[in-house]
């Protein structure tokens, strides 16, 4: 017995690493396996949930226009407290967007997209529901905080659920809601207010938020956390102060005076709060946003048109409102109905921009594109008192045509030259270029209406001479004031209407300039990085 268990633990090592398999040993949990790449199956109907929780968010922003007059009255604010309805939403979405991206990733964007969505519905309960002007003014700050992370983390999942080479017809559906949203706002806003209640503006969106979260769950594909570290407060801090204090200057500007004091400290802390948000995100471990997509020239030069397309979309779509109802006279549904064939030609270019894309690359439509909506702005110039409406429509739906064949081009080319793993950010990049532009044009417009329509009217009126006949509208002293303010207010309605000329010529100038920097984008399908996902050539 003792010669038999001798050999024993000689014969016991290579016994154990002979014959038991390693696997059988207790090991540490492996990593996450990495998710695979997006497949062709099944992409469109979780996309089109996608876009319907997103284009709510979007057509928020527009709706609200027609409806202002209506609130101002019920409310009993002056013109300048209504305007906070839609400058504390701006405010706050200049806050939320730059976190939006992190917020993905570091709770999951499925789970974001659900919880955006219910909290907006939530928000514009709570707006529909208020009493006055202060609960109306704090309740679309609520509003807008899920409304500003909707399109973000919508872009983040898109790029997750569609295949590289369809990305471009997916984005053509995806622009339904960042272009047609807005377009669609006046009709069915004017529609509610004339003839139903302001207040349904906003309760219409509590069900479709409902549905759209019950949809998401059931339909969307799971995604989880990624690692993201620590909130990066600082770049926080600096980068909400930044949009913040830029925002709040471009939307006061007008009416403080762009010299004044108050502009200009908000102006100078605005720079300096952005320029420290890209010293700390250059130096922290883990960025909030990464600004070292810039370092892509695709993306930053997508990020200009974008811009300058942004500045030509919101100019035109608040000006030419105006232009019909106050001097033309039409009404807000009215109104709404002549910009609607513009809205539906977009929601029929757009899916066929994004096609083309897939198969030409951006170059050509964005070009194209920028031609054509520079062309149809320049048009804008015949539009006078007596202009037919067939003549307005026709030229707002050749600037759609334009629009429809640049937009999502544009957006997709800088979005593909940047890695898969930094579209969230750059998606965030995005959307507060799209805010921030479409405020600064709109600011910087709205102060050259208000100069050349006072220049105009002094014109106009230095040319009519103490001696010139009055037409008279009734008999007695009552009927010359009234033929004296019948002639004053033509003369300040001809000075708008040319007013709005010089805007539409400069919009014009605007986006033509966009159009060496189209020619600067990606011609050409994309190409398959070896052994990834389809990645853009340069």
């Amino acid at each position: 017995m003792a010669t038999d268990a001798a050999p024993t633990p000689v014969a016991r090592t290579p016994v154990v690493d002979r014959d038991v398999p390693r696997a059988a040993a207790p090991a540490p949990p492996a990593p996450p396996a990495p998710a695979p790449p997006p497949s062709d199956r099944g992409w469109g109907v979780p996309l089109a949930v996608l876009i319907v929780g997103m284009f709510m968010s979007v057509l928020d922003i527009s709706i609200i226009n027609v409806a202002i007059p209506t609130m101002q009255l019920d409310f009993g604010a002056t013109t300048d407290q209504i305007q906070w309805v839609e400058n504390g939403y701006s405010l706050a979405l200049g806050v939320v967007v730059p976190v939006s991206a992190w917020m993905a990733a570091k709770f999951g964007p499925g789970r974001v997209y659900n919880l955006s969505l219910l909290g907006f519905a939530a928000g514009s309960a709570l707006c529909g529901l208020a009493w006055d002007l202060n609960s109306i003014v704090a309740f679309r700050v609520l509003q807008a905080l899920p409304g500003g992370v909707l399109p973000v983390v919508t872009l983040t999942i898109l790029y997750k659920i569609v295949p590289p080479d369809k990305i471009g017809a997916a984005m053509g559906m995806y622009g339904l809601g960042i272009i047609v949203a807005p377009a669609v706002g006046p009709t069915l806003g004017g529609y509610l207010v004339e003839y139903v209640d302001w207040r349904l503006i906003f309760f219409i969106n509590v069900p479709v938020g409902i549905l759209g979260v019950i949809a998401a769950v059931m339909l969307l594909p799971r995604f989880g956390p990624t690692p993201v570290g620590r909130f990066d407060l600082l770049g926080f801090l600096s980068v909400a102060t930044g949009l913040v204090c830029l925002l709040l200057a471009l939307t006061e500007g007008q009416k403080w005076g762009w010299t004044s004091y108050s502009i200009m400290i908000l102006l100078t802390v605005g720079v300096l709060g952005l320029a420290l948000f890209v010293v700390i995100e250059l130096e922290v471990e883990r960025p909030l946003l990464n600004v070292r997509v810039f370092k892509h020239w695709a993306f930053t030069n997508s990020l200009m048109l974008v811009s300058v397309l942004s500045i030509g979309l919101f100019a035109v779509l608040f000006y030419i409102p105006l232009l019909l109802q106050q001097a033309r006279g039409l009404g807000a549904f009215d109104t709404g109905l002549l910009l609607l064939p513009q809205a539906l030609v977009m929601a029929v270019i757009m899916p066929t921009a994004g096609l083309l894309y897939d198969k030409i690359g951006p170059r050509w439509p964005a070009a194209i594109g920028l031609a054509i909506v520079a062309l149809g702005t320049y048009m804008l110039t015949d539009v006078t008192l007596e202009s037919s409406t067939e003549h307005v429509v026709w030229v707002l739906v050749l600037r759609a045509v334009g629009m429809g064949l640049a937009m999502m081009p544009i957006m997709t080319g800088g979005l593909s030259a940047v890695p898969p793993d930094q579209v969230d950010g750059a998606s965030a990049f995005n959307n507060v270029v799209q805010r921030t532009s479409s405020a600064l044009g709109l600011a910087g417009l709205t102060s050259l209406v208000t100069y050349s329509r006072e220049q105009f009217s002094l014109d106009r009126g230095l040319l009519v001479s103490t001696d010139t006949p009055m037409p008279v509208l009734a008999p007695g002293a009552t009927g010359e004031m009234a033929g004296m303010y019948a002639v004053y207010q033509q003369t300040q309605t001809i000075a708008f209407v040319e007013a709005m000329h010089s805007l539409f010529i400069v919009t014009a100038i605007i986006t033509a300039a966009g159009i060496p920097l189209a020619l600067m984008l990606r011609s050409g399908p994309s190409k398959p990085a070896a052994g990834g996902p389809v990645v853009a050539a340069h």
